[in-house]
């Protein structure tokens, strides 16, 4: 059966900015290479212009997030959603639920809705308490407008079965394996063979940013340690004024060059991995991916993912006897081949799509059957 379907909620493809624009990217195109019709909804200032991406329909839609600021988001959703209602998809995915959810009366009436619901979004320290308590009412409106989910983590699986009673399909994000090209592909110069510490996020509180630093800046490692982002945000600005006089820490900006991410992760001593709320994290797998040793915040999150095959740290103390004690032998080139097992196996793309597909499938089969029983 080949359905039509279209995908909602990011800023659009291909991606320019983070974890759902990254997995909408896979998976639409692994959705039209199986046969389907996918319409991808891109914000109208996204850097990609054309109407079409390998094979995926892009429609744009007004978004003044660039001028009013995150009130925005909800006009650009409000946006998408209007246009959808005119196309008649089979199936709408919404990645997330932030800024959709409250728009739910307006969900396509004839469409099967799925919602991918995203991190728990109202745990994160950036928001203050209304912004938290208004995150908790969307997530609820997303659950009570929605007719199937996903969960792309067993945590957030586990976490809405026990508040809202719902079984979501946990399907988690994936990675591709690191090449045989891309390890030809090494600029020697740019990355000397794990002589540095590497950390990667958006410059947000909870990533724990601030206590890798603390913990690297208090040790008398030798080492560079690399931190990839955007420090362009107020958090950000902190962060860089407070680490400014400590040579070793060198702040590269956000690389949104994969295969040099990637070589970049490879050749680091230690991946540090401060993510503390949110799914299954997307620059997690490409760390596991690249063959990359990681030390993990010690959360539920990356345990479920990364289980006994990272070191943990939860204070800035830790950070410090880990930049200083950790070596590169046997058992810590075990823990990387292991989470390359679990790339190769669990979380690689071709078997995620395929998932994405079964599921959509499934969900469709059932709610046509609901209709026509009625």
């Amino acid at each position: 059966m080949k359905l039509r379907i279209a995908i909602l909620g990011t800023r659009g493809i291909p991606n320019h900015y983070g974890g759902f624009e990254h997995i909408s990217e896979y998976v639409s195109e692994g959705l039209v290479k199986r046969g389907h019709s996918v319409t991808v909804y891109n914000s109208h200032n996204h850097p990609y212009t054309k109407d079409n991406w390998n094979g995926v329909e892009i429609q744009h839609c007004y978004d003044p997030e660039y001028m009013v600021g995150t009130a925005g988001q909800f006009i650009y959703d409000f946006n998408c959603l209007r246009d959808a209602r005119k196309k008649k998809f089979d199936v709408v995915l919404l990645m997330g639920y932030t800024s959709c959810s409250i728009w739910g009366k307006l969900y396509p009436a004839n469409s099967t809705i799925i919602t991918n619901m995203d991190g728990l979004e109202w745990k994160r320290s950036k928001y203050s308490k209304s912004v938290q308590q208004f995150l908790k009412y969307a997530e609820k409106l997303a659950v009570k407008y929605s007719q199937f989910y996903i969960s792309d983590s067993r945590v957030i699986k586990s976490y809405l079965g026990e508040k809202y009673n719902i079984d979501s399909k946990y399907i988690p994000y994936g990675a591709d394996l690191f090449s045989e090209e891309e390890r030809e592909q090494l600029d020697n110069n740019d990355a000397l063979k794990e002589d540095y510490f590497l950390l990667m996020a958006r410059m947000e509180p909870e990533n724990n940013i601030e206590t890798i630093l603390e913990g690297f800046n208090n040790s008398s490692s030798h080492r560079k340690f690399k931190v990839l982002g955007d420090t362009g945000n107020r958090f950000g600005k902190f962060i860089t004024n407070k680490f400014n006089n400590d040579p070793r820490i060198q702040f590269k900006g956000a690389i949104f060059n994969t295969a040099k991410v990637r070589a970049l992760q490879n050749n680091s001593y230690l991946y540090f991995h401060g993510h503390s709320v949110g799914g299954t994290n997307p620059s997690l797998l490409e760390a596991m991916a690249s063959e990359a040793l990681i030390a993990a915040h010690n959360n539920p999150f990356n345990k479920s993912v990364l289980h006994t095959d990272a070191f943990y740290f939860s204070t800035a103390n830790d950070v410090r006897s880990l930049v200083e004690t950790v070596q590169r032998k046997e058992t810590e080139k075990t823990m990387v081949s292991n989470n390359l097992f679990k790339i190769k196996y669990q979380f690689n793309w071709e078997k995620i799509i395929d998932q994405y597909e079964e599921f959509i499938l499934e969900c469709y089969a059932t709610n046509h059957d609901r209709i026509v029983s009625h």
